[in-house]
This record gives structure tokens, C-alpha cells and sequence, in this order.
């Protein structure tokens, strides 16, 4: 399956960041991809004050990125808020296009380096997948990567592949952090891993006022030895690669990780 990462800066405004997904949907499928992956918070950056923009899964942002999903004819992912039941927002993937209709919150809230997500956000608690052309997904958002468990998860429900959309805080040692991460995870439940973040704002010029996590770019897609097949570096770009199913049952044939574990699925 061939599949796309759109790595873009997303601001403020939902409106104007539509604008931007619609073109990169219809570039992904130009490029014939039939998955176009969005990062985190691409309905409006972090900085900005969530509870007034968000909407539930039936609202206008939605049924614009569900529309644009119909006209590119393709598999759209893409971070966004919905509306919590205590006041908070949930940290939702949008999950959207022929044949697929599903949604991902976020289990695992950002918490560290002085950032507190969970002021604003409510956690959620279901891991989810979804199968598209005979492939099983599995979803994950950001801070999700340093939990190797909920990667397990996927592969446990028949997952090849995991998403992950971020929007990575900056900092000394995070773009390493970042890199680590995403292979290793990859690597111990044994799945392809297409990580999509935003771009850094300061490659565009567009310095954050901000210490809210805004991206630092260097979206990548690992293959399920923990090898970097494709990857992008800070700014804006749409990396696009496929994915092999038939090259995870080779590598747990070879690395039978999963198989031989012993203290339940740790």
C-alpha cells in the first residue's frame, strides 16, 4: 500500500488549515497514495485556546475533511478536538474516506517538559484500529510513542501498520528522542510505523510565540526491522512510501519478539 505524510505547521484558524489539508490530499493522491496521514492538531496548533474550536465528529471541520476525503478519493488521518463531557477537549485522530469511518483519542497526555496537557485535555482510553485494503491500522497520537505497550496493542489486534501523527514539543535532545522512538517501537511490536509531525515553525520563518509543543518536522516511516526507509527533515514536505505487509511476517518469522514474550504483553 502506498502511503502519504503530510508534514505541514498548522495555525490557528481551522478554516485556513482545511485549505491547507485539501491540497496536500490532492497531492498525495496524485502521488497515488491511498492513505494521506495528517499530524497532530492539524485542525488548530497547540497555543491556541481549545475548548472554543472544538467540535464534535459531526461538526463542520469534520464534515469538510470528509468531504475533501471523498473528492481526493482517499484515506484521510487527521488530528483535531472534540468537545470532552467535563470540560475539556479530547485529543481525537479523524479517520475518514471511502469505505472507512472511524476515530482515535489520545490515551496517553503530554505531561512532561513543563507542559501540562492534561489541563485541557481529557485522556482517552480505547486503542483503535482499522482495516483498509486488506491491511489492519493501528492509531496513536504524539506522547503515545514513548508507551511501547499500546504499539503491542496493534499488533496483538493484527496490525502491520501503526500511525502516528505528533506534534513534537522542541528542546535539547528531543529531535533525538524523537528518532529513538519512533524506531524503537517499530522495532519491539514489529509493525510499519509512518510517523507524521509537524513542521518545525522556525523552518518557515514562523518563530513560536509559545512554549506549547508546535513540531520540530523530521516525519519519517520506519519498516518493522526498525530501519528508516523514508523520513523528511524540518520544514513543510509530503513524504510518500509503501508499505509491505508481507515484510512484517518475514521479520517476525526472523524476530519472533512478540511470540516469545513471557510477562504478559510487556
Amino acid at each position: 500500500m502506498r502511503i502519504a505524510l503530510s508534514q505541514l505547521t498548522t495555525g490557528p484558524q481551522p478554516r485556513r488549515n482545511l485549505a491547507v489539508l485539501r491540497e496536500q490530499a490532492y497531492r498525495a493522491a496524485e502521488a497515488g497514495a491511498r492513505l494521506v496521514v495528517f499530524p497532530e492538531a492539524a485542525m488548530a496548533c497547540f497555543g491556541t485556546r481549545l475548548g472554543p474550536l472544538a467540535e464534535p465528529l459531526d461538526g463542520p471541520w469534520a464534515t469538510e475533511v470528509r468531504q475533501l476525503a471523498k473528492d481526493a478519493g482517499l484515506v484521510v488521518v487527521a488530528g483535531m478536538f472534540t468537545p470532552a463531557p467535563d470540560g475539556r477537549v479530547t485529543n481525537t485522530l479523524l479517520v475518514t474516506g471511502p469505505g472507512v469511518e472511524t476515530s482515535y483519542d489520545k490515551i496517553h497526555l503530554y505531561d512532561a517538559f513543563g507542559f501540562t496537557e492534561s489541563r485541557t485535555v481529557a485522556p482517552g482510553s480505547k486503542v483503535v484500529t482499522f482495516d483498509l485494503d486488506g491491511l489492519r491500522i493501528g492509531l496513536a497520537t504524539c506522547y503515545d510513542v514513548r508507551f511501547p505497550e499500546l504499539f503491542r496493542a496493534h499488533a496483538d489486534a493484527g496490525a502491520h501498520l501503526s500511525l502516528l501523527p505528533a506534534s513534537w514539543g522542541a528542546g535539547p535532545g528531543k529531535r533525538e528522542q524523537w528518532e529513538l522512538l519512533i524506531r524503537a517501537r517499530a522495532l519491539d511490536a514489529t509493525v510499519w510505523l509512518a510517523a507524521a509531525g509537524q513542521a518545525d515553525p522556525a523552518a518557515t520563518g514562523l518563530a513560536p510565540a509559545t512554549s506549547a509543543p508546535t513540531g520540530i518536522g523530521h516525519s519519517a516511516l520506519i519498516g518493522p526491522d526498525g530501519t528508516v526507509r523514508e523520513r523528511l527533515g524540518a520544514g513543510p514536505g509530503l513524504l510518500v512510501g509503501d508499505v509491505d505487509p508481507d515484510e512484517v511476517a518475514a521479520v517476525r518469522r526472523s524476530v519472533s519478539v512478540l511470540a516469545n514474550r513471557r510477562l504478559g504483553t510487556s
